[in-house]
């Protein structure tokens, strides 16, 4: 499905679908794409994550009801998924500025109506990216899952937790002290940052990873196979992690929407760090998003 048709069949699914108990995984079902893929597209194009919009909307539309109906406000609270009255003037107030009583005794509310999408491409396809034919490739590395919503400031923590924990003495110059230090040492780890979109209910894998070369994989680490295929390669330079989401961003509002050729494919993505030439924080440093693509 075209990038900008999926995103408005995404929206069409949910708005016919407020009253019912769905998920970013049901939503990514009925466009037949990866939750992963279809939340960062979601969340670039619209400023909202799908469960952030799903929300918004169900409560703009409970506030809606109290003020046209005479429903109970349990009622109203259990038809927009939420268990009790609590959770749900909790969640009201907070959303609209004022209980749901005051609302339907004529308190103003947060209006929040159906997002429409309207693309305006520039330069889509002006990126600095290639499309590379991959063999089957292995990678090795640290595992941990995350939430859709919160990954983006959750992620850099799990590296400075991986850093702290296994990589100090490494960088300090010393020899592997531990099969998890030795495991970094002979397969980079840490070149890759590798999102794996393969357990759903609006959850991912992510490795803190490299390739893999062989050897032991120590207890509690993952190793995770790429099958063969195309992907395309975004190219990145300047000071991460600024330049990453730059470039993150253009390819999902411009290059997407944008690219009469291909269009997303797989269920994993990977960023690549140049563990050698330059620091992170360098205007010139070099790193790249990999995207697993495929012939419209």
């Amino acid at each position: 499905m075209e990038w900008t048709t999926c995103i408005r069949t995404a929206i069409e699914y949910m708005e016919e679908h407020l009253e019912d108990s769905i998920s970013a995984q049901d939503v990514a079902d009925r466009v037949n794409i990866s939750p992963f893929f279809l939340q960062r597209g979601f969340s670039v194009m619209t400023g909202y994550g799908i469960g952030e919009y799903l929300r918004n909307r169900r409560l703009y539309q409970a506030a809606l009801d109290l003020r046209d109906t005479d429903d109970r406000v349990i009622d109203i609270a259990v038809r927009y998924g939420y268990e009790s009255q609590e959770s749900f003037a909790k969640a009201f107030s907070r959303f609209h500025g004022a209980t749901p009583s005051q609302v339907r005794a004529g308190a103003a509310v947060n209006v929040f109506l159906p997002l429409r999408i309207d693309i305006n491409i520039q330069g889509g396809n002006q990126m600095d990216y290639k499309i590379a034919p991959m063999f089957p490739f292995k990678v090795i590395g640290f595992e941990k899952v995350f939430e859709n919503e919160t990954a983006q400031t959750e992620i850099p923590k799990f590296w400075d937790e991986i850093c702290e924990k296994y990589a100090n003495n490494i960088y300090a110059g010393n020899e592997p002290a531990n099969p998890y230090e030795k495991a970094i040492v002979d397969n980079c780890i840490g070149e890759y940052g590798v999102c794996i979109d393969d357990i759903g209910e609006d959850r991912f894998r992510y490795l803190v990873a490299g390739r893999y070369t062989g050897g032991e994989v120590p207890e509690g680490m993952t190793l995770y196979e790429f099958p063969r295929g195309d992907w395309a390669v975004f190219n990145c330079i300047g000071p991460n992690p600024q330049t990453l989401q730059s470039v993150n961003n253009r390819i999902f509002s411009e290059w997407l929407p944008g690219n009469p050729d291909y269009e997303l494919s797989g269920n994993a993505t990977v960023e690549w760090y140049d563990c050698v030439n330059g620091e992170m924080t360098d205007p010139d440093y070099h790193s790249a998003i990999w995207i697993p693509v495929r012939k419209k």
